[in-house]
């Protein structure tokens, strides 16, 4: 019998355990990075705003030209029978297509390559490990390198486009840091590998509004602070301002909110996560299990 304990994938239309799940060595989406994804959690047997998650999905084909021939239905079916094979409860569940391999050898084309969809399961996954999170974890913001313009690489398709993450993350943590967040060009606060960077000053929540992923978990923290009363403003986050601010905090669909107490030299709330971070962390695991958001996986 299969063992899914570490995980499950889905690869053309057979389920098999996620450590037999394999792409071709000349595939363009290992080759060239030239692939999509998107990650919709799995929490308490149930998955988090399905249909938001497909919808940047379906968004981020359309921005790469990337066709893999199924329906939404399809791909909604493939989820869920991996998931419900896989047994597990509380998963990071990703759904990916990439370029694929030219029909015609040789060819340079982009055109010539057969696209196709994959996804693959695997335990939850916290992008800062829970204590970590619950305790405050800590961000290096480097002078380089800084984030790739989104003239060049767009950021709100999901991609592995990470040479600029990994530059960041090995600084982060040779400096002794938990992660990193990049700058853009112009000094301005952008994202982070996996996730989105907020501030909070007075009753106002900043996040950047240009050069980062339009997360979903992004989107939930600005529905959550709205409903908290607080002010929400998507625009240009100078790192001036972003250091200035009260608190600091992630969001990441592996985690959900972050609370951030140092950044580089500049240390938060005496080291000790913020009150609306700390509210907004439980607010959002709150809402992982509320039925308006919720899609129930019929296991067997």
């Amino acid at each position: 019998m299969a063992d899914f304990s570490k995980g499950a994938a889905w690869m053309a239309g057979e389920i098999l355990p996620i450590s037999e799940a394999k792409i071709g060595v000349t595939d363009w989406g290992l080759t060239h990075s030239d692939i999509t994804y998107d990650v919709v959690p799995v929490w308490k047997g149930g998955f988090f705003r399905l249909d938001d998650y497909l919808d940047r999905f379906l968004d981020s084909l359309a921005a790469m030209r990337l066709d893999p021939g199924l329906t939404r239905d399809r791909m909604v079916q493939a989820l869920a029978d991996m998931m419900t094979a896989s047994g597990l409860q509380d998963a990071y569940c990703a759904m990916v297509c990439a370029r694929g391999v030219p029909v015609i050898p040789g060819s340079r084309d982009p055109r010539d390559c057969a696209n196709h969809f994959y996804a693959w399961c695997v335990p939850y996954v916290h992008v800062i490990p829970f204590d970590l999170a619950e305790a405050g974890a800590s961000a290096l913001i480097p002078d380089t390198p800084r984030r790739i313009p989104e003239n060049s690489v767009n950021p709100r398709a999901k991609n592995y486009h990470w040479g600029d993450f990994t530059d960041g993350l090995f600084q982060a943590k040779e400096a002794g840091f938990d992660t990193v967040i990049l700058l853009d060009h112009a000094g301005n606060v952008t994202e982070g590998p996996g996730f989105n960077a907020f501030a909070l000053k007075g009753g106002r929540v900043i996040t950047s509004g240009h050069g980062v992923l339009g997360g979903i978990t992004r989107r939930t923290v600005l529905e959550m602070a709205q409903e908290a009363g607080l002010t929400c403003e998507e625009r240009a986050l100078p790192l001036e301002e972003f250091l200035d601010a009260d608190e600091v905090f992630l969001s990441s669909s592996g985690g959900g909110v972050t609370p951030i107490v140092r950044v580089n030299d500049r240390v938060f709330g005496n080291g000790v996560p913020g009150p609306v971070a700390r509210r907004l962390r439980q607010t959002y695991f709150d809402w992982l299990e509320a039925p308006r958001f919720r899609t129930a996986i019929a296991y067997r």
